[in-house]
């Protein structure tokens, strides 16, 4: 298994470049979006939608999941399964979300003839700068949120402790 300690720089500088590819798109489609005026000339609007489409399908969209597949091969070779990747994890998810409706919002924008208005591009952009930055903190902090003096500082007292309470519904007996 030595040799593929070899593959990790390799590995890790693909996952970068997807990573960085799909971000900038992430971050360009809510703009691009918001460009989605009907009043504009129907040419500008046909190349507007058709640059936000193809986009979507042929680069960003391949690189979020080029992006996913490296990641997760970088876990398998650097044995990283901590409980920091699994904050991460939920970030990644929130990410993929955001994709999802971004690919929405391009499918309803460009087959609801005066339908569907593009949102405002300021909150999702918002929303996956805020992922992101999340993700670049516990990447490069790679904080031990198994800590209890982490946990005690993050979490509310009332979520610590139990407090002898019913549960609102019977528990079946196995």
């Amino acid at each position: 298994m030595i040799w593929l300690d070899g593959l990790i720089p390799h590995v890790k500088a693909l996952h970068l470049i997807f990573v960085s590819i799909w971000m900038a798109g992430l971050l360009a489609l809510p703009r691009m979006l918001a460009r989605h005026d009907r009043a504009i000339v129907q040419a500008q609007f046909a190349e507007i939608r058709r640059a936000t489409h193809y986009g979507y399908v042929w680069v960003i969209t391949p690189a979020a999941v080029l992006a996913i597949a490296s990641g997760t091969v970088l876990i398998f070779l650097r044995d990283v399964f901590t409980v920091w990747i699994f904050g991460k994890f939920i970030l990644i998810a929130g990410l993929v979300a955001l994709h999802a409706w971004v690919g929405h919002t391009i499918i309803e924008v460009a087959e609801t003839k005066g339908e569907h208005e593009p949102p405002e591009p300021l909150i999702p952009t918002i929303l996956i700068a805020c992922l992101f930055i999340g993700i670049l903190v516990l990447v490069l902090a790679k904080p031990d949120l198994a800590d209890p003096d982490f946990i005690d500082a993050a979490l509310p007292s009332w979520l610590l402790e139990p407090l002898g309470r019913q549960l609102p519904f019977d528990i079946p007996n196995l």
